[in-house]
């Protein structure tokens, strides 16, 4: 569809406020603002959804192995031999061998429900996102088995700090002529760490292995191996490799079954909310349809005298769908926008509000992440603009084919 200046001309007169149309530009107005607020919605959500799953997704995985392989309830014999022939697997780039237990962390009259793996110092230290999120203490003393590594929310909400000492309270007790009592020990904090992800800041403690093993009473022994892949994506193929080393007794669990509750919500609800939101599109469309026509009706006069004067149908409807469209493409260009320009601040515009309303409105214990995080798509992005567009171009075009259609003589005579 080609247009010419003077189809322009007559488009953007008949966008333009005037005092008899003022009804029809507040409704161009409005239809305008919907669409601008719609895209930019999209947009924010779009990107905050992915930014969520990113920000999961790289916590999980600097924290969790890729692969993990569970022994049974008697541990891993020859752990040392099974992680050598785990690490000749194509694909493997790290085998870890550790103790996982939970446990009851007490200091004073607080107590909390935690998460011990213990390990080799010298392999949690190559794990980048918690050797260099120590955010207090010495990760020197974890190295020479002074102490463990505390995460800083739950070492706070014991009211306990590097130096200071924490018991542990196994429900793997002793057994006893009088039953089975729990077993009790207490270690010094070597440092605290902040990963940023309030699951593991609350409730994980690392220990080095052979205290752990001590303490859990596994002699030479582990119960879980992690391995960390170069392509998390190839996991459940290593995982088919890794089953041909390991007795059946043992469980192999990947990442994305371990976490599949997350990814999945998070999908659903990426989904759903962008269904719902490009609802608000839509309705704006609806308002440039019905604006359009009563532009159409008001202009009746205008068309007849255009046609009299030798405008042919096609002028007439590409000025009137000129005139309805350039209101979604302005809202479109708008909201794209306020869009990148929001995701570009959120973290400043989520400081800002809970300033002023006094209160959180991003909770960590609710969304497991300390701040909001926003990874902008461009590939969504130009989806979210052609949607607007197809959605703002079709809405004028059978108002505009009605005003093609009309007859001039009819027009003249109704006038």
């Amino acid at each position: 569809m080609v247009f010419g200046a003077f189809e322009r001309m007559m488009a953007l007169r008949y966008v333009r406020s005037r005092r008899q149309e003022s009804f029809i530009s507040v409704i161009a107005g409005f239809s305008l603002l919907g669409i601008a607020l719609g895209v930019a919605t999209l947009i924010i959500v779009m990107a905050v959804m992915n930014g969520f799953r990113q920000e999961l997704l790289s916590r999980i995985l600097g924290v969790n192995g890729h692969l993990t392989v569970y022994g049974s309830t008697e541990g891993i014999d020859h752990f040392q031999d099974l992680a050598a022939q785990l690490r000749k697997i194509a694909g493997v780039d790290l085998v870890v061998p550790q103790i996982q237990e939970q446990v009851i962390v007490t200091a004073g009259n607080t107590a909390r429900g935690a998460m011990v793996r213990g390990l080799d110092p010298a392999e949690l230290l190559k794990r980048k996102l918690i050797a260099d999120n120590i955010v207090q203490g010495s990760a020197e003393r974890f190295r020479q088995g002074e102490g463990v590594l505390v995460g800083r929310r739950l070492g706070e909400a014991l009211g306990r700090y590097p130096g200071d000492q924490i018991t542990l309270l196994s429900p793997q007790g002793n057994t006893t002529a009088i039953g089975t009592l729990p077993r009790v020990k207490s270690y010094p904090i070597a440092g605290y760490f902040e990963i940023g992800m309030y699951e593991y800041d609350s409730s994980f403690v690392y220990m080095p292995l052979d205290q752990a093993q001590l303490f859990f009473r596994l002699p030479d022994k582990v119960n879980a191996i992690e391995l960390f892949l170069d392509n998390p994506d190839h996991a459940r193929a290593v995982a088919q490799q890794v089953a041909q080393f390991i007795p059946q007794t043992y469980r192999i669990v990947d990442w994305q079954r371990a976490n599949s509750s997350f990814f999945n919500a998070i999908q659903v609800e990426r989904n759903v909310m962008f269904l719902i939101l490009s609802l608000i599109i839509l309705v704006a469309a609806f308002n440039i349809l019905s604006g359009q026509y009563m532009l159409v009706k008001g202009k009746g006069r205008d068309i007849a005298i255009l046609r009299t004067m030798g405008a042919r149908r096609g002028m007439i409807l590409r000025i009137f769908f000129m005139s309805g469209a350039s209101i979604g493409l302005v809202g479109t260009l708008a909201g794209v926008v306020l869009g990148i320009l929001f995701t570009d601040h959120i973290v400043t515009i989520q400081h800002w509000v809970e300033a002023l309303a006094g209160t959180r409105v991003f909770d960590p214990e609710i969304y497991f992440l300390t701040n909001l995080p926003a990874q902008r798509d461009p590939v969504e992005v130009v989806q979210v603009v052609l949607m607007a567009l197809a959605i703002s171009f079709l809405a004028p075009l059978l108002p505009a084919w009605q005003a093609a259609r009309l007859d001039p003589v009819e027009a003249l005579r109704y006038e």
